[in-house]
């Protein structure tokens, strides 16, 4: 089990505050989803961290390269999901939790259903 602080228990509060996510296991690591998958987290100590922990991201078309462009020490492209437009963010070294709770439920709103998003909006 993480630590309270841990970037992966961060990251699992941010996730599961939103309707109807929940919390998979898949490839070995933690996935967040709604129906589908909107958030994967990247332990430091796996392939998919590369020595860093991160958050992978589904991300709105175009953002992707602005953003690794804009901050490359914030944003990467990660492996298997990065060709398809989605966002790896770095949550280790003090990372900018609002900036990335605000990231998360971008990548939520692009996969949730509408009728889900415009409740979630009406709250």
């Amino acid at each position: 089990m993480p630590r309270k602080d841990s970037p992966l228990a961060r990251l699992r509060k941010i996730c599961l505050a939103l309707p109807s996510s929940t919390e998979v296991e898949a490839w070995g690591s933690p996935t967040f989803r709604c129906g589908k998958i909107f958030a994967m987290y990247a332990h430091a100590d796996d392939h998919h961290g590369a020595g860093r922990h991160a958050v992978w991201l589904k991300a709105a078309p175009g953002n992707q390269a602005l953003m690794v462009r804009d901050r490359p020490n914030r944003f990467f492209v990660p492996p298997y999901v990065g060709p398809s437009g989605w966002i790896g963010v770095w949550i280790d070294k003090n990372p900018p939790w609002k900036e990335i709770e605000l990231l998360i439920e971008e990548s939520w709103r692009l996969i949730a259903p509408v009728k889900l998003r415009k409740a979630y909006d009406s709250d």
